[in-house]
């Protein structure tokens, strides 16, 4: 049998706090002092801006965000400025691609992120899909999950941010990913009202399970 991922849930955790343990995590990985995870959050609103953020993608003034109680964090991921917040099942895939199928190929690795989203989706009937040349899954013209991702030492980190039941109105502050002639959507939008997280939780697991053939198995989490 191949060998299993550990998926754990953070619940509801400020993003500093989980960017830290991902980091943390990554070294571990690293070293092997642990094997392979993947980390489930939810976010308070947060803006984070990737490698490739652009201060135009920004749409509201920075005083609006600080009254609100917003950051906008730099991280390492690529992409440009992206919004987290109640209502998205955050996953970050915390692995050594070395230890995937296909090896260190990250575009493959985009693609099979991809892949977990729509096959989740395919489970309520939603026709998620790709739309070149972009990351992310789309239902129409319609951005249902935001994809960026970064490596060190070949360990991967950040992932995906599956819209199930935001405040899609938030997304108002931002060109999402820098795009500015597609919109955003949630599961709630799409299938007129939001599934429960554990559920859409558990098909994210098998998900994940199913295109990489290895089992994925709730376990606390290993920070030596």
């Amino acid at each position: 049998m191949n060998p299993p991922i550990a998926a754990h849930d953070l619940g509801r955790i400020s993003y500093r706090e989980a960017l830290e343990l991902q980091r943390r995590a990554v070294a571990t990985r690293a070293a092997g002092a642990c094997g392979d995870a993947i980390y489930f959050a939810e976010h308070e609103p947060v803006l984070t801006a990737g490698r490739g953020g652009q201060e135009e993608s920004l749409r509201v003034p920075k005083a609006l965000l600080r009254a609100r109680g917003v950051e906008v964090v730099p991280v390492e991921r690529g992409g440009d400025l992206t919004y987290h917040g109640p209502g998205q099942i955050v996953a970050y895939p915390i692995l050594a691609l070395a230890d995937l199928p296909y090896g260190r190929d990250l575009h493959r690795y985009l693609r099979d992120l991809e892949e977990v989203v729509i096959r989740t989706l395919a489970g309520y009937g939603l026709p998620g899909s790709r739309r070149h040349p972009y990351t992310g899954v789309w239902v129409g013209d319609r951005k249902v999950a935001a994809i960026g991702v970064a490596v060190r030492r070949w360990v991967t980190f950040h992932g995906f941010a599956l819209n199930v039941d935001p405040d899609l109105g938030h997304f108002d502050w931002i060109h999402p990913c820098g795009i500015r002639n597609l919109g955003v959507t949630s599961m709630r939008a799409l299938l007129g009202e939001a599934p429960a997280r554990a559920e859409v939780l558990a098909r994210i697991r098998d998900a994940f399970a199913s295109v990489w053939d290895r089992p994925v198995v709730e376990e606390a989490p290993c920070l030596t």
